[in-house]
């Protein structure tokens, strides 16, 4: 007997056998049970999620002879012709080949006859949407009113194509993709029943390049076997096969990025084209890869939630801290837009090099979240240049001072010959003492010093635009400040909006984390040098727990 490809040998022969697609199955099978078994079903999903092998199932279980729980029973004459693909009471139709009107015209004479063995006339049309307009306009007459021995079930992977006439008259059942666990859990029973060795790193990976399609699981597993016929399959074996990168390449590829090494990226990728790999799975795999290393930056994102070994995570994690989650967010936006563009592109290569330049360099690009990189990377050539703390950096930027409910005062007029400058460093220091009473400059360094609890609490869009200000404290003013350059009034508009309700929500934040209630407002950097006042940089003051006696 002629060798059998994996996804036909074990296609499923009831209902128990199907994996993924409970809700439908149980629907179905209730059907079956108690009689309700309708005219036309409409199978919507896509590719290799069990659309035609259900269609079959159902099939087989409403000619069965003796139906077992809505079950077929796999040994009646009705069933085992339905199993060999004999039985003339069930015609299955390629919509993509069989698609004109005179095919339909064709169904629609056929269907006047009796079946001729079973209870009912099942026609299965795959790719229905594939039909002309002529064609559904014909199947529509015969959809609305068939004869009772007949059903119909149209499948489809495209349903926003199917003509709204049609599905008004169809149960229509959705197919999800089927989880990698559930692949996973199937492939290893298989592989049991086919004593064949596999490792489930192995299995694992199969079941998630199938991308939620157990058909082409199957076949990436039957690719695999062949390749390495008796002997175990590991995971470096499938990888070989299927073309597809470790993860200890894509960890050196985001190193080079980081630190823009063009050359060595354009390297890597040159070396993964001469090994064989196809340059759209490889994208997706360095996609899939960021996409775990966002979730491992979210602390209440469990290790669940990533089907790999423990050394495998550790890894991961390590990599995790050494990128920012906007940087993380722009280079899979990058890259799911370069995924997209490779279907259709003649010149695949040329335009993967230029996307991951494109990683390399933000300045090539001028949209929200490479402008907020650039500055990123500037930030660390300046921190890197004056040996400013990490800590120390950008802390403070908000603005509003108030203890308690009463408004504090300014304190002694310490005024420096910089009139109009913001003060920071040693000359900052100096003035917060002069100008506040020891129980208010007290209370700002408290402030300063619990920022970076109060930042890890706001919500992104606030915390990035927070970043782009300053914030400093004036004696001629009761707020807070925050200071912007005049070019980022976007960021300054952001917190003057809706009736200033940002601010008030910084505010309410402060006086959560800090037990100092506070206010804020937005001027920019122009501002402060016409106003002829000296504003103190919070930021740039040593950051000190201070512990204030509340009766003072």
């Amino acid at each position: 007997m002629s060798y059998m490809a994996l996804y036909r040998k074990w296609r499923p022969r009831d209902f128990d056998e199907v994996r993924g697609q409970d809700a439908i199955v149980r629907t179905l099978r209730n059907q079956i049970i108690y009689q309700r078994i309708g005219h036309a079903y409409l199978f919507c999903g896509t590719r290799g999620t069990g659309k035609t092998s259900i269609a079959k199932l159902f099939a087989k279980a409403v000619n069965c002879e003796n139906p077992d729980n809505g079950n077929p029973c796999n040994c009646c004459p009705s069933c085992q012709a339905i199993n060999q693909s004999a039985s003339m009471d069930v015609i299955e139709i390629d919509a993509a080949s069989n698609n004109g009107v005179d095919n339909v015209r064709e169904i629609r004479e056929q269907v006047q006859y009796s079946p001729v063995s079973g209870k009912y006339k099942v026609y299965i049309i795959d790719e229905v949407h594939m039909l002309s307009p002529g064609a559904f306009n014909a199947l529509l007459k015969t959809l609305e009113e068939p004869p009772s021995y007949v059903i119909f079930i149209l499948a489809t992977t495209e349903k926003h194509k199917i003509p709204v006439t049609i599905l008004s008259r169809c149960q229509k059942y959705d197919f999800k993709r089927i989880p990698i666990d559930t692949i996973t859990k199937h492939l290893t029973l298989l592989m049991e029943k086919e004593k064949i060795d596999a490792t489930p790193e192995a299995l694992s990976y199969i079941a998630r390049v199938a991308d939620g399609s157990m058909r082409d699981a199957l076949s990436l597993l039957d690719q695999c076997i062949s390749f390495y016929l008796g002997q175990t399959l590991t995971y470096d074996n499938v990888l070989s096969v299927l073309g597809t990168v470790d993860t200890a390449i894509f960890r050196d590829l985001l190193k080079r990025i980081l630190n823009r090494e063009t050359g060595e990226v354009l390297k890597i990728i040159d070396r993964g084209i001469s090994e064989g790999q196809e340059l759209s799975q490889f994208l997706s795999d360095f996609i899939w890869y960021l996409r775990n290393l966002l979730i491992l930056k979210d602390p209440h994102a469990g290790e669940d939630n990533l089907e790999m070994s423990t050394e495998t995570i550790a890894g991961l994690r390590e990599d995790s801290r050494k990128i920012e989650n906007q940087t993380l967010l722009r280079f899979i936006r990058v890259l799911s837009e370069l995924s997209n563009q490779l279907r259709y592109a003649t010149q695949k290569r040329v335009l993967t090099e230029v996307g991951f330049i494109k990683l390399c360099h933000p300045q090539m690009e001028s949209d929200t979240e490479s402008l907020e990189e650039r500055l990123r990377v500037l930030e660390d050539r300046i921190d890197e240049s004056v040996l400013i703390p990490a800590d120390q950096a950008g802390l403070l930027q908000t603005g509003g001072y108030r203890e308690g409910t009463g408004q504090g005062q300014a304190g002694p007029q310490g005024r420096t010959s910089s009139h109009g400058r913001i003060l920071s460093g040693e000359q900052a220091e100096n003035a917060l003492s002069e100008r506040f009473s020891p129980a208010q400059a007290a209370d700002l360094k408290k402030i300063a010093a619990g920022w970076k609890g109060i930042i890890s609490r706001l919500s992104k869009p606030m915390s990035i635009q927070l970043g782009k200000a300053r914030v400093a404290v004036s004696e001629d003013s009761d707020k807070l400040l925050l200071i912007f350059k005049e070019e980022d009034g976007v960021y300054k508009g952001y917190f003057e909006r809706d009736n200033h309700k940002n601010l008030d929500l910084l505010s309410d934040m402060v006086a959560e984390q800090t037990k100092k209630q506070v206010s804020f407002q937005c001027v920019t950097e122009d501002t402060v040098r016409r106003s002829g006042v000296s504003p103190i940089n919070l930021s740039s003051i040593h950051l000190v727990e201070v512990e204030v006696d509340e009766e003072e």
